[in-house]
C-alpha cells in the first residue's frame, strides 16, 4: 500500500515545478542521516547480541501504545514485513527468552505478544544509546529538515 501512495504523489508531483539544487542537497544529506543512524542502530543492536531485526521488533512490540494488545499481524505491518515473516521472527524471539505469546482469551484464532523481563532490559539499554545518539544529530536533522522546505 505505501509503494502504491508513493508512486501516487509521484505522479501528482510530476505537473509542478521541479525541486532546487537546495531541495537535492537536502534531500542527499537527510538519506545520509537516516542511514547513518541506522548503521549506528545496527552495531548497537549487535554489540548487546541481538540482530538488527531483532532489536526492531522489540521496539515495535514496545513501542504500541499502552492498553493495545500487540498481535503478530501489527507486528508485521510495522516492521513492513509478510505474516509469515513475523511468525518467523517471533518464533526466534520466543526461543530466545525475549516474547511470551499470549492466546487472546476473546478470539481462539489471535496471538497476542508482550515481552519479557529479558527484552525490556535490553531494549532499555538500547533506547539510551539511540536516544543519546538522536540527541546528537538534533541539530543537523533540524537543519536539513528546514532547507528541505525553504
Amino acid at each position: 500500500m505505501a509503494r502504491k501512495k508513493t508512486a501516487q504523489n509521484i505522479n501528482r508531483r510530476r505537473g509542478s515545478r521541479y525541486p532546487s539544487q537546495a531541495h537535492y542537497e537536502a534531500l542527499s544529506e537527510f538519506r545520509y542521516l537516516i542511514r547513518c543512524f541506522l548503521e549506528f542502530s545496527q552495531d548497537a543492536a549487535r554489540a548487546i547480541g541481538l540482530t538488527p531485526r531483532q532489536h526492531q521488533a522489540l521496539l515495535a512490540i514496545k513501542g504500541f501504545p499502552v492498553g493495545h494488545l500487540v498481535t503478530i499481524g501489527d507486528l508485521a505491518e510495522r516492521l513492513r514485513i509478510r505474516h509469515h515473516s513475523a511468525i518467523e521472527l517471533v518464533d526466534r524471539l520466543s526461543e530466545a527468552g525475549l516474547v511470551q505469546r499470549i492466546p487472546d482469551a476473546n478470539d481462539q484464532r489471535r496471538v497476542l505478544l508482550s515481552l519479557t523481563g529479558l527484552a525490556d532490559g535490553y531494549l532499555a539499554e538500547l533506547s539510551a544509546v539511540h536516544l543519546d545518539e538522536l540527541s546528537r544529530i538534533e541539530p543537523i536533522l533540524k537543519k536539513v529538515l528546514s532547507r528541505s522546505t525553504a
